[in-house]
C-alpha cells in the first residue's frame, strides 16, 4: 500500500521509512506538498493538528495520507514547547535554535525538573475521511547540551536514563525501536493491516 506522507520534513520521511521496512507499505512524499494551500497547526493539541493536516491533504489526492504531530513536553516549562516544538525559536526557527531555546528556558532546571515526554500523534486519512489516529509517548529528560549527531529536531538534548544516550546518539535502528514516532507506528501498522483500500 502507498502511503503519502503530508510533512516536507526529510528527517520525517527518513524515519517512516525505515519504520516502514518488512511491511506493505510504501511510504512517500506527498507531491509537490510545498505548492498546496497551507494547514494551519494552530490546535492546543497534537491529535487535532495531526488529524487536520491529514484530512486537509487527503483533499488533493487519491493516496492514503499519513500526517503526524510530535514535540517534546517539559512539565516544568508548563508543558512546552508541546504544540510548538517545531516554531519554539520563531516561525523560522531551525533545529538548533529550537534546542538553544529549550536550553535557555531550562538553564535554572535540575534533577526531576528536567523531565520530559516525546509526544507523537499520527493521523491517517483518505479522500477527507479519517481511517485511523493513534499517540504514544516515551520518557526522558532533557540534557545540560546537544550530544550526539543522528536524529533531528529536539533528539540531541533528550536522554534515555536508563541507556546513558541522548536519541542522537543512538542508531536509527534503536531509536525506531525507542521512539515515540516508532511506538505509534507500530500501532498504526497493526490497524491499517487487515484494511482493504
Amino acid at each position: 500500500m502507498k502511503i503519502q506522507l503530508a510533512s516536507s520534513n526529510p528527517g520525517k520521511l527518513r524515519e517512516y521509512r525505515e519504520l516502514a521496512v518488512g511491511s506493505a507499505f510504501e511510504i512517500e512524499l506527498l507531491p509537490a506538498i510545498s505548492e498546496l494551500p497551507p494547514f494551519d497547526e494552530s490546535a492546543p493539541t497534537f491529535a487535532e493538528n495531526a488529524l487536520g493536516k491529514a484530512l486537509h491533504f487527503s483533499r488533493y489526492t487519491n493516496e492514503v495520507v499519513l500526517a503526524d504531530d510530535s514535540g517534546v513536553v517539559v512539565p516544568a516549562l508548563g508543558g512546552e514547547p508541546g504544540v510548538r516544538s517545531a516554531r519554539y525559536a520563531g516561525p523560522n526557527a531551525t533545529d538548533a535554535d529550537n534546542v538553544q531555546k529549550l536550553l535557555r528556558e531550562m538553564a535554572d532546571k535540575e534533577a526531576d525538573a528536567r523531565r520530559a515526554r516525546f509526544v507523537c500523534v499520527i493521523a491517517i486519512a483518505r479522500q477527507g475521511r479519517a481511517l485511523v489516529i493513534a499517540s504514544d509517548f516515551v520518557d526522558g529528560s532533557i540534557t545540560n547540551e546537544p550530544r550526539g549527531r543522528n536524529g533531528f529536531g529536539y533528539d540531541p538534548v533528550f536522554y534515555f536514563s536508563d541507556i546513558g544516550r541522548t536519541s542522537a546518539e543512538i542508531s536509527s535502528q534503536e531509536k525506531n525501536r525507542r521512539s515515540h514516532r516508532g511506538k505509534v507506528f507500530c500501532k498504526v501498522r497493526e490497524y491499517l493491516a487487515p484494511m482493504n483500500f
